[in-house]
């Protein structure tokens, strides 16, 4: 029986979060409205309208395409007319990019989990509008045309992805970049972004590729995966029984996980395309796409390798803070307000602020914790004036009230009692209290000192020094002479 090697390339169809749709005035974000509310004559394709195109559309292709490393964004680009009849298609055509798209080439890098790294090719890049949506209920098919005119992003992989974990990755590399930039969401769920796979398989050394089928309907990352890997084995299963694979579009049914055929696969000469007669070309020159890639950020891997270089930070580390922009640029912010090591800054990011942001729900720039107050408790707690106890009950206090750490540590008497005198009296008084616990420990059980520590702590609502109140405790204990044996 032959090994085979799996190959798949994805088309991607983005949703722009532009404020209208690509040819009309209408709302682009429909999600969770009424059916055919946010619907005009242009996007529903009544008789006589002509398209107006959204210049923001451009402009976050072209900076998704920069960002992609496009070999070309192109000067001037056409629309054209891509001819198909479904129910949820009003014109009986979309208005797509096809022999002149924006942009062509690029690469995605994706770092996999084993250390390695897989380069995925971009074959082209182009805009187009999006089609409403069919929405089966009991038994009749519904439509929604509030989705209509959507600007969408398409993308095509070359034949490069080797596994469905390699192409569940792309996707999660290809999301954290869409909203890195600014540009869409990313949530498969609400249609943000869709993906189509195309899955074939060959005898390992076989260079030429074999016949592909496609895949839709895929809404989350998890059933890319499941739904790649049920067609490849379905793919080695009917080889081996001595079978050919047809170029079929599949159907994936999330609920029951079967692969059902919809139709023979079509090729670009079944969508009749020409040149969309309503809309002049897209002329984009120099001045223009410098003026959109002025604001070009530092890229989540460009950033990561520089996490680790510039604070010598763990990968680990460097890759959690780098998941997302608005992260990545408080955790420079609270270094640079912090001046100390930026490991330290990395460690109460991670285990307490990334605890905060989920809990919440906002992102690390909408916090009413400053970096600059992340910086100033982790200095209050390096300086001894507060324990780190304290520091982290503070965190959740200075979001709470939006009031600086100083002023909360003023105002409510959080400072660390720090003096001997107060904490010596205090442990006397605790070792008067418990003679059962003190004869344990000059009986040699040494460790129950935590609980010393412990009852201290508690005595002072946590403010005492845990350093000093240990040492002051081993003092008093060993005042009356040696520990019993």
């Amino acid at each position: 029986m032959p090994e085979y090697e799996v190959v798949i390339g994805l088309e991607t169809h983005i949703q722009l979060n532009t404020k209208s749709k690509i040819f009309c005035g209408c709302k682009a974000d429909s999600w969770g409205d009424p059916p055919n509310t946010n619907i005009c004559p242009v996007c529903t394709g009544l008789p006589g309208v002509l398209p107006v195109l959204n210049r923001s559309v451009v402009d976050k292709a072209v900076f998704l395409a920069a960002a992609m490393h496009a070999e070309s964004i192109s000067s001037i680009s056409y629309f054209a007319r891509k001819n198909y009849f479904y129910p949820d298609l009003p014109k009986g055509y979309q208005i797509s990019q096809y022999d002149e798209p924006l942009a062509r080439g690029g690469t995605l890098d994706l770092p996999m989990p084993d250390g390695s790294s897989r380069r995925v090719t971009i074959t082209k890049l182009h805009i187009e509008e999006d089609a409403g949506k069919t929405v089966y209920q009991n038994g009749k098919r519904l439509i929604d045309f509030n989705r209509c005119g959507v600007p969408l992003v398409e993308m095509v992989t070359g034949p490069d992805l080797r596994s469905a974990d390699e192409a569940a990755q792309y996707l999660i590399r290809l999301r954290q970049l869409l909203r890195w930039l600014g540009i869409s969401e990313g949530d498969m769920e609400k249609g943000q972004l869709r993906c189509d796979a195309n899955v074939s398989i060959r005898p390992i050394g076989v260079e030429t590729l074999s016949t592909k089928t496609e895949i839709k309907n895929l809404n989350s990352i998890e059933n890319v995966r499941t739904a790649i890997q049920a067609e490849v084995e379905r793919q080695i299963r009917e080889i081996d029984a001595g079978k050919q694979i047809g170029a079929w579009t599949l159907n994936w049914d999330e609920d029951t996980g079967i692969l059902a055929k919809m139709r023979s696969k079509e090729t670009e000469a079944d969508y009749r395309y020409f040149r969309e007669p309503d809309l002049l070309p897209i002329r984009l020159d120099d001045e223009w796409k410098e003026e959109i890639l002025a604001d070009l950020p530092e890229l989540p891997l460009e950033r990561r390798a520089r996490f680790i270089e510039q604070y010598q930070l763990p990968l680990y580390d460097a890759e959690i803070l780098t998941d997302e922009r608005s992260l990545s640029e408080y955790f420079e912010q609270a270094v640079s307000a912090h001046g100390g090591e930026a490991k330290v800054v990395s460690n109460w990011l991670m285990n307490d602020v990334l605890r905060m942001i989920r809990e919440s729900g906002l992102r690390a720039g909408d916090l009413q914790l400053r970096p600059e107050d992340l910086a100033g408790i982790i200095q209050l707690v390096e300086e001894k004036k507060i324990t780190i106890s304290t520091g982290k009950a503070l965190l959740d206090r200075v979001e709470e009230s939006g009031h600086s750490p100083l002023e909360l540590v003023e105002e409510e008497g959080l400072s660390q009692v720090s003096d001997e005198e107060t904490l010596r009296s205090m442990a006397s008084e605790i070792l008067s209290a418990n003679p059962d616990q003190v004869k344990t420990y000059k009986g040699g059980k040494t460790t129950v000192i935590g609980w010393f520590v412990g009852q201290l702590m508690q005595k002072t609502r946590g403010k005492a020094n845990p350093q000093m109140a240990k040492m002051i405790l081993e003092e008093l204990l060993s005042e009356n002479g040696q520990k019993e044996t």
